[in-house]
């Protein structure tokens, strides 16, 4: 029997719901999703696996003018998911305007690969509006399927997911059939930290941190976590931490059940703020925080 194999590549504006809609295609929360733009930074595989198939999706951050090398680096991971995917997943929802225009659709379309356009939120809207929305992308990628979905209500996801097993190509797996992503276990201990982070902090805050994870220790009952919490300036630890240290222990106590629920172990967890000034400039910070 064929087997059908590819990499699923998916692309789109900030805040358009990208990380939902992969986690719900995975079946797993492999990348955090807070109301805020930017919240992914890094590239991030989730694997599917069924007996026929194997789909291999990549959440990437979302496209964005860079205006500081972090951000460069962020466009970067765009770029590449844009040059080695057997399938764009284009993600858009109703409430953007003139979404199918400008150079990052052109670079789509002069790709030649295999699109799929996912317009997502469709709660948010009513059907004479979403038909107007759907026909105006059918009229950019003609020979495209266009999807309405919406990841929050997981509605019409299955449709979504017959549209790309139908484009797959035929192909062994490339991956080991019970393997779920590319990331290790520290990845997703620093991603659920930053998550509470974005949550519970306004303003710049949650753009001028990172999270280093400077231990992780699996032992027979327990995880033990050591981070660093990094931040630009002075004042922003301050911030950080709260009065007496407020802040920093709801920050911890809420990622600590988080681990604990996808690690399915008790987690220990200690947190530090250290100032690292101007780390999102500096190429050898970024490379050492996994910004290649």
């Amino acid at each position: 029997m064929t087997h059908r194999s590819g990499f699923v590549n998916i692309l789109g504006n900030p805040n358009v719901g990208k990380s939902t809609i992969m986690n719900a295609l995975v079946g797993e929360k492999l990348s955090i999703i807070t109301s805020k733009a930017q919240t992914t930074r890094h590239r991030i595989m989730g694997i599917v696996n069924g007996e026929e198939f194997q789909i291999v999706y990549s959440d990437t951050p979302g496209i964005l003018r860079p205006q500081y090398k972090l951000q460069e680096k962020m466009m970067t991971f765009v770029n590449t998911a844009l040059s080695d995917a057997d399938m764009i997943l284009y993600i858009t929802d109703v409430t953007e305007r003139n979404a199918n225009e400008g150079e990052y659709i052109d670079k789509i379309k002069d790709s030649g690969i295999p699109v799929i356009i996912a317009v997502n939120k469709v709660d948010l809207t009513n059907q004479g509006d979403l038909e107007k929305v759907v026909e105006s992308w059918h009229r950019t990628f003609p020979d495209s399927p266009v999807v309405p979905v919406s990841a929050l209500k997981n509605f019409n996801l299955d449709s979504l997911l017959n549209a790309i097993l139908a484009k797959l190509p035929e192909s062994p797996p490339f991956f080991p059939k019970d393997q779920l992503t590319d990331k290790y276990e520290r990845f997703f201990a620093s991603e659920i930290i930053r998550e509470k982070i974005l949550i519970n902090y306004k303003k710049e805050i949650p753009y001028s941190v990172e999270i280093e994870i400077e231990s992780f220790k699996d032992e027979k009952n327990i995880l033990k976590i050591r981070a660093l919490i990094h931040v630009v300036r002075d004042s922003q630890k301050g911030i950080i931490i709260g009065h007496k240290g407020s802040m920093l222990k709801r920050v911890g106590t809420e990622a600590r059940h988080d681990m604990e629920d996808f690690f399915k172990k008790k987690v220990f967890l200690e947190l530090y703020v250290k100032v690292t000034k101007d780390w999102r400039d500096k190429p050898l910070i970024l490379k050492r925080f996994g910004y290649q």
